[in-house]
């Protein structure tokens, strides 16, 4: 069988079957039209091994010497062909190679591998998108008699010797997405996510790379794995040399049972590389999102709109005076969508009651959310609203009428003497696995959304899933693709709706939630030093067309840190900008600066979210630049950051990459400047630069090799650069 080349931005994928099962040969830099005999990459077979070489296929098996973390995990209860009700055979497949053949005009590959003896067929379907990012997944189908217990099918690609170093990402409430980094070792290196949800330290993106892979330099490989539920994601870094980078889906006992001719589709594993750092990766996922025809951008023909949410204003203080007036004061500043958080419906007070009762409180609302609709839509702005559909209080009427609705580890319900899993913010799951259940919640929103000019809603979700149960077995699968059903039949029923997903800030991040939302939060909170980090790892994979990125109060509810305006405003200009905060006390000074960075933001919001994502190396740690360039280098937006002291006096010359080399640009600090109140403040130093007051003109290589003087900047506070093109 003649071997399949993918080839797509320079990134190639070659896929080989002279062994008789389908391996991935190579997985990274464009290898050009024409290929040698790929029987030149025999291995050799080493003393004290098997006496041929070992494939290590797209489903690395023990059958053909794979000694590794097997591709595929599971068993029947009795052989093929015989009564004998006994577990644990079909234990160790032997897939052969079916049919293989080009799909999607040659960018993708449909491969069929079976086993008759275990009764087990897995199909495994590829595509190398125009951007260079590829897509992979496997569905398995139980072929013969009787059922087969699914224990792991797992979704892997090649990473070659040259990679020395893994990052990813971890993190905890308020301080999502953050990098860590080692030197690749012998072993299998694990990070499981056992939330019910993908969580709060879970790896957005796992990356290996060439010693000291950086920003704009080295070569990457890097995955996402796409899927809101319990999973793993895996380095497997074998003595014999070889490593596979992968991730599965983390099954709990007898979640997948398949009957005959019953099927199980993994999660889609996502797989960039780059030879030219991160922003190479980066890049490959923006360009796929942004092609995608459900992207916000593609559907809504319109830029973001500017967002005011009330949590950090009022929290659940829901009388309706001081909400007129906070939409007043959202309207003269610019805004675009005013959107009301946790505390509308019956009985919620504080976080103790309430959920699952979606139906507007009448005592604090006794003409229903209309007047405050009203009043947000007559001043021009769209209206959102706060849910928690997967998610509900004891206290609450839907709980006591249906007490069998509470997700729990035990077959009966609490009532009736079974155990429930442990509180977590006063708040259980509601079980949307029982189809009565799923009913309830959708009418309920769905009732709301069409008796209401709602656009816009904030779907939070405010806990793990710990012993996430239906009748009594686990039920995390399942629950998360009722979840996905749930999100899905709203978006069809209301296809103008848009929804973010929520929780907890930046617990379900990934894009499976991504292939059915709008937007995520990425974090709690709006300290915006925390967020220059969250931000910056957040959109290592995501748009920032697709991140929440809110002005907080001056005082900072989450950490404590108290920053000036024009800092919190331009960490927020890089994201889908709002505020979060009682906008009615800002300073007159505080407002001016909000208002301009407002219409900076309208200004260049098509920039930030089309163009290049930058992000430029430099040797000091607590300086950073970052911003975005537009695709055909006419524009770029940068901010440079101090995010602590630094080492030096001065910062030095920075270096402005990702432009037109052969072009002359414009550079004007465009925030803040002598107008805003906090501009003196900015700076530690008896004179600027020149070209801070008088702007610079330069060509794109001078900026990018030689780079401009920076001012000293004080800790915790940035500037905003604004190129332009002259030819």
């Amino acid at each position: 069988m003649d071997p399949l080349h993918l080839r797509s931005a320079g990134t190639s994928v070659l896929l080989a079957f002279d062994s008789g099962e389908a391996e991935m040969v190579h997985w990274g830099a464009d290898l050009g039209e024409t290929l040698p005999d790929l029987g030149i990459l025999r291995s050799p077979v080493p003393h004290s091994a098997l006496d041929q070489p070992v494939v290590a296929g797209l489903v690395p098996q023990a059958s053909s010497g794979w000694l590794g973390r097997p591709g595929l995990r599971g068993h029947r209860t009795n052989a093929i062909g015989t009564e004998a009700a006994v577990p644990g055979f079909a234990f160790s497949p032997a897939f052969r190679v079916t049919s293989a053949e080009l799909t999607l005009d040659g960018r993708g590959a449909r491969i069929i591998q079976a086993d008759a003896e275990a009764g087990l067929t897995v199909e495994t379907l590829l595509t190398l998108h125009e951007g260079g990012l590829l897509e992979i997944t496997h569905e398995v189908t139980n072929s013969g008699d009787g059922p087969y217990h699914l224990g792991e099918l797992g979704v892997v690609v090649p990473v070659p010797g040259q990679a020395e170093e893994l990052l990813d990402l971890t993190g905890r409430w308020c301080r999502e997405n953050h990098p860590q980094r080692h030197r690749i070792q012998q072993g299998t290196w694990v990070r499981s996510g056992r939330h019910g949800r993908t969580g709060h330290d879970s790896s957005l993106l796992v990356a290996a790379g060439t010693g000291g892979f950086s920003n704009r330099a080295g070569r990457v490989w890097a995955i996402h794995f796409g899927w809101s539920g319990n999973h793993e994601q895996y380095l497997d870094s074998l003595a014999d040399g070889r490593r596979m980078l992968g991730a599965a889906e983390l099954l709990g006992p007898g979640e997948v049972v398949l009957a005959p001719g019953q099927s199980y589709r993994t999660p889609t594993l996502y797989a960039a590389f780059s030879d030219r750092g991160l922003d190479g990766v980066t890049d490959e996922f923006y360009r796929w999102f942004r092609a995608r025809p459900q992207h916000v951008e593609t559907t809504s023909g319109r830029v973001r709109p500017v967002v005011l949410n009330t949590w950090e204003a009022v929290y659940f203080d829901h009388r309706l005076e001081p909400l007129l007036e906070l939409a007043e004061t959202a309207a003269e500043l610019g805004v675009e969508r005013f959107v009301l958080d946790d505390g509308w419906f019956r009985g919620r007070r504080d976080d103790h009651a309430g959920l699952g009762d979606w139906y507007v409180d009448e005592t604090m609302w006794p003409e229903g959310l209309t007047p405050l609709i009203d009043a947000v839509t007559g001043h021009g702005m769209e209206f959102g609203l706060w849910v928690e559909p997967e998610m509900v209080n004891l206290d609450s009427d839907v709980a006591r009428a249906h007490p069998d609705w509470v997700s729990g580890p035990s077959p009966t319900s609490y009532k009736d003497g079974g155990r429930l899993a442990h509180e977590w913010r006063h708040q259980h799951v509601i079980d949307l696995v029982n189809p009565d259940a799923w009913q309830y919640v959708y009418d309920r929103l769905d009732e709301l959304l069409s008796k209401n000019r709602i656009s816009y809603l904030k779907w939070d979700q405010n806990r793990d899933l710990a012993e996430q149960g239906h009748a009594g077995r686990p039920s995390v699968h399942d629950q998360t693709l009722a979840a996905y059903r749930l999100v899905d039949a709203l978006k069809a029923a209301h296809p103008d709706v848009e929804i973010e997903s929520c929780s907890s800030g930046g617990a379900r991040v990934d894009l499976g939630i991504l292939q059915r939302t709008d937007r995520v939060w990425a974090s709690d909170c709006n300290d915006a030093l925390e967020r220059q980090t969250i931000q910056r790892w957040t959109e290592a994979v995501l748009p920032p067309e697709l991140v929440g990125a809110h002005v907080g109060p001056t005082h900072s509810h989450t950490t404590g840190r108290v920053h000036d305006i024009s800092f919190r405003a331009i960490t927020a200009l890089f994201g889908h900008f709002g505020m979060e905060w009682d906008i009615r006390q800002a300073t007159p000074a505080e407002r001016e600066t909000l208002r301009r960075a407002i219409a900076l933001y309208k200004e260049h919001r098509a920039l930030i979210h089309s163009g290049a994502p930058i992000h430029a190396d430099l040797a000091e740690p607590n300086l950073s630049l970052h911003g975005v360039v537009a695709y055909d280098g006419g524009e770029g937006l940068f901010a440079a950051v101090a995010l602590g002291t630094l080492a030096a006096e001065m910062p030095g010359r920075v270096g402005l990459p990702g432009l037109d080399l052969d072009r002359e640009y414009r550079v004007e600090v465009v925030l803040p400047t002598p107008e805003d109140g906090d501009f003196a403040g900015t700076f530690i130093q008896t004179a600027p630069p020149t070209w801070v007051a008088e702007g610079a003109t330069a060509s794109g290589r001078f900026l990018a090799d030689v780079g401009l003087p920076l001012p000293v900047l004080r800790p915790e506070h940035a500037l905003l650069l604004h190129l332009k093109a002259l030819s």
